[in-house]
């Protein structure tokens, strides 16, 4: 059973989420701000985390940044009454998968729910396929149309991540932080580079193609 940790301060949008979770085949855990969230995540495994921003305690900001120091996988989505480009911005960049802003469709939740639990479930398969190109990341190895794609471990680990996850936007400041970590060397410029050896390469991909995204980063779009 997949469980899902719900961190809402108001009791009834907690609930009304809770129950459509529910009553979607999920086990929803309700909990009113970031602090209990993250007491029940030491607690208990969960399986996805849906919550608000603005919440007592600790904030959404704060409780996905303390997430991401010791679990890179578990979809995070944030949903809140906060529409502007900036907080969306530093919610992705405090780690997070998806953002949908108050009020919401309850049926576009779970297809959200749904697509974000999918795609984690292809990077925790360790292996995925996008038209004629297939990776396996425990062996760390690309294939095009049946012959190795020559990748470095970095470009392998950047594709990897962005077929994971199809159509989510990447900031730079995210790829810098997950993938060159404490490399005081590597600026936004870095990323612009690699992002062209990778189009470079992948040029005969006829599943996807990786699009700029002005003023965030890039993202991977299925064809």
């Amino acid at each position: 059973m997949i469980r899902i940790l719900v961190a809402e301060d108001d009791k009834a949008l907690n609930a009304l989420v809770c129950t459509a979770l529910t009553g979607h085949g999920y086990t929803a855990v309700g909990c009113f701000d970031g602090a209990q969230a993250l007491e029940r995540l030491e607690r208990e495994p969960f399986d996805m985390i849906v919550s608000d921003i603005m919440m007592p305690h600790v904030d959404g900001f704060a409780l996905a940044e303390q997430v991401r120091k010791t679990d890179k996988q578990i979809p995070i989505l944030f949903m809140t009454a906060l529409d502007d480009k900036p907080s969306q911005m530093r919610g992705y960049r405090s780690g997070i998968d998806d953002y949908m802003v108050k009020p919401f469709d309850a049926d576009l939740l779970l297809v959200r729910v749904e697509a974000l639990l999918r795609r984690a479930n292809i990077e925790r398969s360790r292996e995925l396929t996008a038209g004629n190109l297939r990776m396996n990341s425990d062996e760390h190895t690309a294939y095009l149309c049946g012959e190795e794609l020559p990748l470095t471990v970095r470009e392998f680990d950047l594709l990897f991540k962005f077929l994971s996850f199809p159509k989510r936007t990447f900031t730079r400041a995210q790829l810098m932080d997950e993938f060159w970590d404490y490399d005081s060397s590597a600026t936004s410029r870095t990323v612009d580079v690699y992002m062209a050896k990778l189009r470079e390469k992948t040029a005969r991909c006829d599943g996807f193609e990786i699009v700029t995204v002005h003023g965030l980063g890039y993202k991977a779009v299925l064809k």
